[in-house]
């Protein structure tokens, strides 16, 4: 049976929510679990979680846990057997197929990187988040890992998501656009005006810039930019979605009128939140790194812990890093060489 390793401790409300989720996900998709962190606390979050007879759930003791606020580098260094580290070895190692934590995401692409490498072709790694828009679900990468990038970190970016587009979203041929402050190939600073160049020229299905404005349209289904930008726009976007909806329960239960009003529409409104909601999509596949890690959100909830750890045991058995290897790999000679 295929076992997903999880960081039991990783996340603001680990171990509870992260155990809680993690089981859940086991009995929807049939996967094994190595849930690390440390014992005696794992172990009493899974006597919580009723009969587990019928499933592969083992607990990896680790007793060392690298907070969120840590310095990830200097912390990893100091403490060898961190919950997020041994999680990643179980990977390196072949005792499982994926790796998912929602603790600290410099510590998880580090020791992710450290212990699993990088893909031959791909100098740096990116955080591949779907996002929701007006037509369908789109990528954007990177939102977080690669906080200062080259113009060819950017075409591999493109490559890399158009790859998740293909096996994840399922798009035959996906749309990919570069994040920038204008649509004319001209706009933008030195990074994104030779990135513009390069992926023009290679043979993805480049349609150009896409504006701040139009990442939410469906105009693209793969979003390019560094990890900085990438970053800044999915923490405004979750903020604008908090703000919204909390506006909005303001202003509908401000009236009995408009009180009836939300009752008849509900339903409308339920459906509003699933699509803007990060805990149906899970988590974001750290991309680049020659194995596979799902990176969640700190303030997962179980809910959202649960899609995440399903979408590694969907990625696994798809082949997601093979597909990444092998498109890295086609690459045109000729534009490999401008990369």
């Amino acid at each position: 049976m295929m076992r997903i390793a999880i960081d039991a401790m990783g996340g603001d409300a680990a171990p509870r929510l992260i155990v809680a989720g993690a089981v859940a996900a086991a009995r929807q998709a049939g996967c094994g679990l190595l849930l690390v962190g440390r014992r005696d606390d794992v172990a009493r979050e899974i006597d919580r979680q009723g009969d587990l007879s019928g499933l592969d759930v083992e607990v990896v003791d680790a007793p060392d846990v690298i907070g969120m606020g840590e310095p990830p580098a200097a912390t990893l260094r100091r403490r060898p057997r961190a919950s997020i580290r041994v999680a990643a070895d179980l990977v390196r190692s072949g005792e499982a197929a994926a790796l998912f934590s929602a603790g600290n995401t410099g510590a998880t692409v580090l020791a992710a990187h450290a212990a699993l490498g990088m893909l031959a072709g791909v100098d740096r790694p990116a955080l591949a988040t779907t996002i929701p828009t007006r037509r369908s679900p789109a990528v954007l990468l990177d939102s977080g890992a690669t906080v200062e990038c080259r113009p060819p970190h950017l075409v591999q970016f493109a490559v890399m998501g158009s790859v998740f587009a293909r096996v994840v979203l399922g798009l035959d041929r996906p749309r990919v656009g570069l994040l920038s402050i204008g649509e004319e190939e001209t706009k933008g600073n030195d990074l994104t005006r030779e990135a513009h160049r390069l992926l023009k020229a290679g043979p993805l299905n480049f349609i150009g810039n896409v504006e701040a404005r139009d990442a939410y349209s469906g105009e693209a289904d793969v979003i390019v930019c560094d990890g900085f930008t990438g970053n800044v726009v999915l923490k405004v976007s979750e903020g604008l979605v908090e703000t919204v909806d909390a506006l909005l329960r303001e202003e509908l239960s401000s009236t009995i009128v408009r009180r009836v009003g939300y009752l008849l529409s509900r339903g409308a409104f339920r459906r509003f939140r699933r699509r803007v909601d990060y805990s149906e999509y899970g988590g974001a596949p750290l991309v680049g790194v020659a194995g596979l890690c799902i990176v969640g959100h700190g303030r997962s909830s179980a809910k959202a812990v649960q899609n995440a750890v399903a979408l590694a045991a969907r990625s696994a058995e798809a082949g997601f890093v093979s597909r990444i290897r092998q498109e890295i790999e086609a690459v045109p000679v000729s534009w490999g060489d401008a990369r």
